[in-house]
């Protein structure tokens, strides 16, 4: 019926991509990853839309590979690769599925608490919004403490307003752990340059700057000082989603 059918893993929408034209009265189409339009927006997006965050301060390498990294409702994972000629190529990708793996008695101790609900904890389990919920919990049975549940929005906002210490702790933690990952995602693209995108980074970037999440995208061993020498910034463009769905279209229909 109609071709291929898409299903979002987050929703009970679905989509089946070849009756959209006709549905919505248009000619062409683009279908595109959250995460891929967000890759587009950062092949597009000028020097003034990315602001600082760890490694060098200088601008984001014109060949090679970007990893982005966005932390969300999930974490959203994807790469440009670019030839330095203004050629690139975007790709989403699944990577926030990826096993989340604990540097620290602490962490394992967030995977031990994770695992007794889920056969396999994925890194955005605790690297998303959401995922602050996992930490402070788990903070709060470690020092044997007795807290009222509370949602991930009420929490990042009595984290960053100074309400609640633990849930501030959460935060740190928080950076740590996205420190690790964005570390580690940097590693497996070959990625040359690092972008932080969504507006959870943009929020927390003071928080982050004040972290370890320097010295833990950089702790990969033998790899410490080229992960050292890789620029990470935060995407500032209000709208990087629609700039990149643009742009997606534009280069598919040569609009």
């Amino acid at each position: 019926m109609g071709g291929d059918i898409i299903r979002f893993t987050n929703n009970p929408w679905s989509i089946q991509p070849a009756l959209l034209p006709e549905r919505l009265g248009v000619d062409a189409v683009t279908l595109i990853n959250d995460f891929g339009a967000v890759g587009y927006a950062v092949a597009h997006a000028g020097e003034a839309d990315f602001v600082h965050l760890a490694g060098p301060d200088v601008p984001l390498p014109a060949s090679g590979t970007l990893s982005i990294i966005g932390p969300g409702t999930g974490l959203g994972v994807a790469h440009v690769w670019r030839d330095g000629k203004k050629g690139y190529h975007v790709q989403s990708t699944e990577g926030g599925h990826l096993d989340f793996a604990p540097l620290d008695a602490i962490e394992d101790a967030i995977l031990a608490r994770l695992r007794q609900r889920h056969r396999r904890v994925s890194i955005e389990r605790v690297v998303s919004g959401p995922g602050l919920v996992e930490i402070y919990e788990t903070l709060a049975a470690l020092e044997g403490r007795a807290i009222t549940p509370v949602d991930d929005k009420s929490l990042w906002q009595r984290a960053t307003s100074g309400a609640d210490s633990l849930a501030a702790a959460a935060v740190d933690r928080f950076c740590l752990s996205l420190g690790s990952v964005a570390g580690d995602i940097a590693l497996a693209q070959g990625g040359s340059g690092v972008v932080i995108a969504g507006g959870l980074g943009l929020r927390i970037r003071d928080t982050l700057l004040a972290s370890g999440f320097a010295s833990r995208f950089c702790a990969k061993g033998r790899f410490e000082k080229l992960m050292a020498s890789l620029p990470v910034k935060i995407i500032t463009h209000p709208q990087p989603g629609l700039l990149g769905a643009a742009a997606a279209f534009a280069k598919e229909h040569g609009a």
